[in-house]
């Protein structure tokens, strides 16, 4: 039976890990680590591609986008969670929460677009190399990253403003470490069956379709692969398809998990860790996956070190 009491809430209070007072301390030290190295990563890998002419390509053009989500949700994300952790509670307005669950949908769903693109990018380049200059030529490259960015601003203008359209009137207390719309989503005093039923749909539209295209891609991409003659050109193409479906695998399971779960699925520590993975561990990771196996990546790197030792010296 829904609660009677009307009044508007108007603030929220997210219990973090506050189940677990004993690891704050720790636990604030290495989420401070992993926003640090998360934020300088993705923006080495967007200055590095912006001042290296031979990076202006799609496959890097479309992971410097990735890498600007990627700040994106750690900014939005971590400086919330690293005052949890210093206080065990955070009281924010619904002002805030809306804002953060904005811009996680934004860029989540942004996210989801923007590697089914890339994956389309590889599957042209390696399955079809000789028609991959017009396939991939600048105008569809920009249509792509245009419909990912616009995707993502659609999805969260809508389901933010439904899901903050439900009368709150307590309690108010979000067993979460930020505003994700599951956990905020118990806390409405209406019945949500209609929105639930659309968030289903948009999850199977933006997280599962995608990921059965990547899933494709990559079946033709490795039937591809297996067909070259050259071993050095199978592991080339291997090594470069292998850091972008490691990033796939991991963001698009952990948050489908999330997404996709019956309200009594998991328990709220499960929830939790599941969103952490693909909302810290993924942005984390994509710079060190990317850059540490691209031979590309790594040159560029050291000819922009060289040539800022250089001016250095003179």
């Amino acid at each position: 039976m829904k609660r009677q009491n009307q009044s508007s809430v108007v603030e929220f209070i997210l219990l973090g890990f506050s189940n677990f007072p004993e690891l704050q301390e720790q636990l604030f030290g290495a989420f401070l680590v992993v926003c640090l190295v998360t934020l300088m990563g993705n923006a080495i890998i967007i200055v590095v591609i912006s001042l290296e002419q031979s990076l202006h390509v799609p496959l890097y053009l479309f992971l410097q986008n990735l890498s600007l989500v990627d700040m994106g949700i750690s900014a939005v994300i971590m400086p919330v969670m690293l005052v949890i952790l210093s206080t065990e509670k955070m009281r924010i307005s619904t002002v805030g929460c809306f804002s953060q669950m904005y811009f996680i949908l934004l860029f989540g769903v942004t996210e989801c677009f923007l590697l089914g693109v890339m994956a389309y990018d590889r599957f042209a380049a390696i399955c079809s190399p000789l028609s991959y200059p017009m396939i991939m030529k600048k105008v569809v490259f920009v249509k792509l990253v245009i419909f990912s960015w616009v995707s993502g601003i659609i999805v969260a203008t809508v389901q933010t403003t439904w899901v903050f359209s439900f009368p709150f009137c307590g309690p108010n207390e979000i067993n979460h470490l930020f505003c994700e719309t599951p956990p905020v989503l118990e806390l409405a005093c209406a019945d949500t069956f209609l929105f639930e039923i659309y968030a289903f749909t948009g999850t199977i539209l933006t997280v599962i379709v995608p990921f059965l295209l990547i899933l494709l891609s990559y079946i033709r991409i490795l039937f591809a692969i297996l067909k070259m003659p050259s071993t050095t050109g199978k592991q080339k193409a291997f090594s470069t398809c292998a850091s972008h479906l490691t990033s796939v695998t991991l963001f698009y399971g952990t948050a489908s998990m999330t997404y996709l779960q019956p309200k009594s699925g998991y328990s709220p520590e499960t929830k939790k860790l599941m969103s952490l993975a693909y909302t810290l561990l993924t942005p984390l990771l994509n710079p060190l996956i990317y850059s540490l196996r691209n031979s590309e990546m790594k040159r560029a790197l050291m000819k922009l070190w060289r040539r800022k030792v250089d001016l250095h010296t003179f």
